[in-house]
């Protein structure tokens, strides 16, 4: 196994590589403004500074042709009118089927006339606009809230991009996810110290500088530089996967089968590594070339042995590193460099710390039976999360090799030996004996059987809203006292009193995709799978659609259907005011060969059920991420100014009161 990842890396490329979706900055940076014409009548300013080689298309394109929109909240007023200013272009469009298309450079401003609502403070609505990008279309849209002049504040300024808290979706790039990202691999990185192939290197590497330096202060200074250059060195690793694979290869990882399935197979590696099989290290020349480099004179020769301190340590830090790439695609083109900044921060700190205090090297302990503990631990739970990476291949796939009840069962299995092996009742052959046991590994191997305690209830139905967006879906599961219980409630309530029974007929049923796809909405008794049949159903029972984007490997998906959509004042409406549908955007299955086409948004051929899905939620909605709901009448349109992606509060009433607005305009409309 010694130059196994001499044959990871390239495979480990590849899965970055593979079926990567493009998540590059909004190609247009807006700025908002009004100003007051009268009482009830204001001029909206929306200026837009427009990415070098992006094309920006005209307000006046039809709406089967790609366009700008500008939608105002309902609640703040009416759109009377759009004047464009800028230089406005004109040509035949190949990827439209030649169609004339008009379109802005660099940079435009839309004037709308509005007229406001009365008792309105503010202009609240969104920008739906799509622009191209060599031959890529991207469809965007920037939120807007400008105060009023005279009403509230003076104008407020919002950057493109901006989402309000009921649309944060699990793609957007925002502040505090971004610090969660750095945070989370800052935690990486001191576990990572723990290690053995880290801790063991830090008493050598500090009493090096300290000897080898004339003065302290000299012993400091080389310290310091050598920290920094971990940190450089790592960073710039982030900086490399970012600007050769994109942030949208990364992100590509949560639902792409081949890269989830390496991943699988990495980690698996990685787990039975750390729990003593054999040994990964890179190959020796690797770190041979580098340590030579070592003996240079001032900071090069420093510089060289953080970079060998990366290579010998990998064996170590990679499986860590790997987590944290993944968790990092979350924050967009960013999200690498925030996460590997915060990843060998935390790696660099303790050369500084005992560059400084010197005395705290005889306190450290020394290396052995406790950090062998700790690598067997970190095998454990690699060995879970692989688990989780097959799991996402085996839901897209539908090999139904891991039912949830089979996911638990040996994440059970897993975390209680790992309990076990804390208490010190099992041992491994690169283990030391355990005289006794310590406060320290007691309380962890108490955490870990409360955990197992926990998800004991799961293998019977129980929701498991800590970890639902780990888990497999709940259809695959085949005893579930929890949905049968839901299922009776909505029977009961469907036989008598609330919706009624005519309520919740339905003349059309699902039949397209019931045998192969699950639904994850809970208290709904039929949920199509097919945007046509759907609609359909919809028209005979004269209720508003809503139309549920999500995913089979949908993390944000999971959750948000545990904690909103399993509330009974939601599946209440949902199952007596809609007709519902999820539609799988990742969804593996072909299409008959008639029924594939080539895609007029993006010229891309839909082959699969996903790709009809997301081809639907991007031409229709403008919007690529799930989960998202939006409600639409029975002509398809929407029937609210935005859908409603993942909200991190979770907020069960926001959402009741989403879908009341979404009813009441459905009936305002069919008068």
């Amino acid at each position: 196994m010694k130059h196994l990842l001499s044959f990871l890396i390239p495979v480990f490329i590849f899965g970055l590589s593979a079926n990567a979706q493009d998540q590059s900055p909004k190609p247009v940076k807006w700025e908002f403004s009004a100003e007051k014409k009268s009482d009830t009548e204001y001029t909206l300013h929306l200026k837009g500074v427009i990415e070098k080689g992006v094309q920006l298309y005209s307000t006046t394109m039809a709406d089967d042709a790609p366009n700008t929109r500008v939608v105002l909240d309902s609640a703040a007023g009416t759109v009377a009118g759009i004047t464009e200013k800028g230089q406005l272009l004109s040509k035949k469009e190949p990827l439209f089927d030649n169609v004339d298309v008009k379109y802005f450079e660099n940079e435009v401003e839309l004037v709308a006339d509005v007229k406001a609502a009365a008792g309105a403070t503010k202009l609240s609505g969104v920008v739906n606009y799509m622009a191209l990008k060599g031959e890529e279309v991207l469809p965007e849209e920037a939120a807007f809230d400008v105060e009023l002049p005279g009403a509230a504040a003076n104008t407020a300024v919002a950057a493109s991009g901006d989402a309000a808290p009921s649309d944060v979706a699990d793609d957007d790039a925002s502040n505090k996810s971004l610090l969660w990202i750095f945070l989370a691999s800052f935690g990486g990185g001191f576990i990572a110290l723990i290690t053995p192939c880290v801790f063991s290197m830090i008493p050598i590497t500090v009493s090096f500088f300290t000897k080898r330096s004339a003065t302290r202060a000299q012993g400091i200074k080389n310290a310091f530089f050598y920290s920094l250059s971990i940190i450089v060195i790592y960073t710039f690793l982030g900086f490399l996967i970012t600007k050769i694979f994109g942030a949208g290869a990364l992100n590509s990882l949560a639902s792409n089968g081949v890269a989830n399935f390496i991943f699988f197979v990495i980690f698996l590696l990685f787990a039975f590594s750390f729990l003593g099989a054999f040994e990964i290290s890179l190959p020796s020349k690797w770190a041979n070339v580098s340590d030579s480099k070592a003996g240079m004179g001032s900071f090069m020769g420093i510089f060289f042995m953080a970079l060998t301190l990366a290579i010998v340590s990998f064996s170590c830090t990679g499986p860590i590193l790997g987590n944290l790439l993944v968790l990092a695609a979350k924050g967009g083109n960013t999200g690498p460099l925030v996460g590997m900044f915060g990843f060998s921060l935390a790696l660099a700190i303790p050369f500084s710390l005992f560059a400084l205090f010197p005395s705290l090297l005889n306190k450290i302990g020394k290396s052995g039976g406790w950090l062998n503990a700790v690598k067997v631990v970190l095998g454990f739970l690699e060995l879970a999360l692989a688990l989780k990476f097959l799991s996402n291949v085996d839901m897209a796939y539908h090999w139904n090799l891991l039912d949830r009840e089979i996911f638990l069962a040996l994440w059970i299995a897993i975390f209680a030996l790992m309990g076990v092996y804390l208490l010190g009742k099992l041992k491994l052959s690169h283990d030391s004996d355990v005289p006794y046991l310590s406060v320290t590994r007691l309380c962890f191997a108490i955490v870990t059987f409360t955990f197992v305690v926990y998800m004991i209830p799961g293998m019977w139905g129980a929701p498991l809203k800590g970890i639902s967006g780990f888990l497999p879906h709940e259809g695959s599961q085949d005893f579930n006292i929890n949905r049968s219980l839901i299922d009776i409630q909505a029977s009961l309530e469907s036989g008598g009193g609330g919706g009624g029974e005519k309520a919740n007929a339905l003349t059309i049923k699902p039949k397209k995709l019931v045998g192969i796809l699950h639904s994850e909405i809970p208290g709904v008794e039929n949920v199509f799978f097919d945007y046509e049949e759907a609609l359909a159903a919809a028209k005979e029972a004269k209720k508003p659609l809503m139309l549920d984007f999500t995913g089979h490997t949908c993390v944000n998906c999971r959750k948000f259907e545990k904690s909103v959509l399993s509330s009974p004042k939601v599946m209440k409406i949902l199952r007596n005011d809609f007709v519902v549908a999820s539609l799988y955007t990742d969804e593996k299955t072909k299409l008959p060969e008639n029924e594939q086409y080539v895609s007029k948004f993006d010229g891309t051929k839909v082959m699969n059920i996903g790709q009809r899905n997301q081809d639907l939620e991007a031409t229709n909605f403008n919007r690529n991420s799930q989960p998202y709901y939006i409600p639409v009448d029975l002509t398809g349109k929407p029937l609210a100014m935005k859908g409603y992606g993942y909200d991190p509060k979770e907020d069960v009433d926001a959402f009741v009161q989403y879908l009341e607005a979404a009813k009441a305009e459905f009936a305002n409309r069919n008068k």
